[in-house]
């Protein structure tokens, strides 16, 4: 018979799940590695990265093209797993998430914006700060509109949410399409085709320090608002009873979500639904306390998007399908499912 304590025991439980996400996100990293137009064996892969292979194709292939993409793949996840969540928290909604909210959609904008005005154009500080802060500008304007948009006038329902998220993510979508059929220049084009769709096959190694770094100040600052954000979930008035200034921190957070969804979106493009999925299942594994539900988020986003972007990279081979493209397919009748689940007129504090 067993003297742990049911608090032991759920200790246990969560530390072997971390590292089973862990041991995943490892695997899906070296398939990444070694899967792709050319198949790198296994063995091959892990002495390329130990350094114990000498100068060869291999070592092209896995350090300079395939690595970053990867990194930037497990960075982009885990980063709209954490905002996805956050924003469910937020609104009260388990249906909410950076591209249905129109979040991503507005960051699209301000980046491609910025490229069409010139900001884009070649390397350097240009496309590692202002396109950053451009996208920054435009998810932080339509989430504040969104959510002004479904607040106003009455109560904040999952209907009014979605109809307002959908509405912004049309006019942003059109106003891209607009930018993209007025610029002169054919190079942006292709650039914001790369918006539009989602891919992290443009990545480069001095594209990971900036959303690396951003994502681990912002993850590790929403981890210590964890008692803040559980406070949401009990409803507006109870969070207030219970000491929290709800519209003040909402705003804080907003802005934090908005950071780390312009910076994301400016180096991988609007790769929808892995915020709306990855949390509701890392929901379901360690219920809604967010100091543990944010790493397992954290980490299945990581793995998700990685495995995500190895199929995109496998299923038509030489072809390179953009990654939004099989996050939607899967993400789109996920979000179906959720919808059955929940009465379109469901609020939000019900819904959470």
């Amino acid at each position: 018979m067993s003297c742990a304590t049911p608090a032991a025991r759920g200790r246990l439980r969560y530390t072997l799940l971390v590292a089973a996400l862990a041991a995943v996100l490892v695997c899906a990293a070296v398939a990444g590695l070694a899967l792709g137009s050319v198949r790198i064996p296994a063995p091959q892969v892990l002495e390329t990265l130990t350094g114990a292979a000498g100068p060869g194709p291999y070592r092209t292939i896995v350090l300079d093209v395939r690595l970053p993409r990867v990194l930037l793949g497990a960075v982009v996840g885990a980063g709209l797993a954490v905002i996805g969540t956050v924003l469910q928290a937020l609104v009260r909604n388990q249906l909410a998430d950076p591209f249905v909210l129109g979040v991503s959609s507005g960051a699209s904008v301000g980046a491609v914006g910025a490229i069409v005005l010139g900001a884009g154009a070649g390397a350097g500080i240009a496309t590692t700060v202002t396109v950053p802060l451009a996208a920054f500008a435009g998810a932080l304007g339509s989430l504040v509109l969104v959510y002004g948009l479904a607040r106003g006038g009455g109560a904040l329902t999952t209907g009014r949410l979605l109809l307002a998220g959908v509405a912004v993510s049309y006019i942003l979508s059109a106003l891209t399409s607009l930018l993209m059929v007025t610029s002169a220049r054919a190079d942006h084009l292709k650039e914001i085709l790369h918006w539009t769709l989602g891919g992290l096959g443009s990545a480069r190694w001095d594209m990971l320090a900036l959303p690396t770094a951003v994502l681990a100040a912002g993850t590790a600052v929403l981890v210590s608002l964890a008692r803040p954000l559980d406070l949401l979930l009990v409803g507006e008035e109870g969070a207030t009873v219970l000491g929290l200034d709800t519209g003040r921190f909402r705003s804080a957070v907003f802005v934090l979500a908005s950071l780390l969804t312009g910076v994301l979106v400016a180096f991988s493009g609007a790769i929808g639904f892995v915020g709306l999925m990855v949390p509701h299942a890392a929901r379901m594994a360690v219920g809604a306390g967010h100091r543990r539900l944010l790493p397992v988020a954290a980490l299945g986003g990581a793995a998700f998007l990685v495995l995500a972007d190895l199929a995109a990279r496998t299923v038509a081979a030489p072809q390179d399908i953009p990654v939004g493209v099989l996050t939607a397919l899967t993400g789109g009748p996920f979000f179906l499912w959720m919808l059955r689940r929940r009465p379109y007129g469901t609020t939000a504090g019900a819904a959470a």
